[in-house]
């Protein structure tokens, strides 16, 4: 069976999921992200003490942030279908110290094994978009969050990409055209509000936030190149029009005019008490 244009929906069959991996782990530690990422958190109200699963829960970036939350008397439990990505999320949460009160398992986010009601808070961060039935993984993370506890996801918003780039129509053909053909949903972050309150849960929240780069850190520097490889890939452009992009981009970060912003949406709702939608 041919592998799916979207890597994360089979990571372990990639040729090389190290290198997801790696990239997952250089976005981690991008300051802008690790600044979205935690305003996120402390959105979310994470608490001292309490029990966190994330799904789609990668290399563990998030949880490892998580962990600091909740505290030595806290536990969070990440959930991935990657064999490849609990492993290294085992491995790097040992690294940085708090492999004692996170755990990692393979697992498939739309049909959680575990009972109903038995975590405090629930997250999914930029999995959503991935999806392509994003509300039975969202009621599986209401189904087993307590009465009370909260619901958070986090999710970008490709339709809210903007590149400075001197040739406008082929930059919105690459970022549409590779977008459309990637994900499940590629406009998933301004959807999440109605999704969660569609759903039953109350008190729903909404934080917008941005990913701001003006010098071409190597995570945008990655991220434009594979989105130039992909238009190639899927015949959107030609080589020499991705060189030719791609040079362009190079061109204004050596001036000192590079500009790359992406929305991200965090939304979080509370689970009333009964049964959920």
């Amino acid at each position: 069976m041919a592998l799916h244009p979207d890597p994360y929906r089979a990571v372990d069959r990639q040729p090389d999921p190290l290198r997801m991996v790696e990239s997952l782990e250089a976005r981690g530690r991008t300051p802008t992200q690790i600044r979205l990422r935690r305003r996120f958190l402390a959105f979310a109200e994470i608490e001292p003490g309490g029990k966190v699963l994330e799904v789609g829960s990668g290399t563990g970036v998030v949880c490892r942030d998580v962990a600091s939350l909740v505290g030595p008397r806290g536990a969070v439990l990440g959930v991935d279908a990657s064999r490849v990505f609990v492993r290294e999320a085992r491995r790097l949460a040992r690294e940085h110290g708090v492999g004692s009160r996170v755990r990692f398992e393979v697992g498939d986010g739309a049909h959680l094994r575990f009972r109903d009601g038995v975590f405090d808070a629930t997250l999914a961060i930029t999995v959503l978009l991935h999806v392509p039935d994003a509300d039975n993984l969202l009621k599986e993370m209401i189904r087993v969050t307590r009465p009370g506890g909260s619901v958070g996801v986090q999710d970008q918003d490709f339709g809210t990409l903007a590149l400075d780039h001197p040739d406008r129509p082929l930059t919105q053909r690459i970022f549409d055209g590779v977008a459309r053909t990637i994900y499940a949903d590629p406009w998933s972050g301004r959807t999440l509000r109605r999704k969660l309150r569609s759903l039953g849960l109350e008190s729903v929240r909404l934080l917008t936030d941005v990913y701001q780069d003006t010098t071409l850190e190597p995570w945008s520097r990655t991220f434009v190149q594979r989105r130039a490889e992909n238009a190639v890939k899927f015949k959107l452009i030609s080589e020499r029009q991705a060189d030719r992009w791609l040079a362009a981009i190079e061109a204004r970060a050596r001036a000192g005019t590079f500009l790359l912003t992406l929305n991200f949406y965090g939304v979080v709702g509370v689970k009333p008490p009964g049964p959920a939608r």
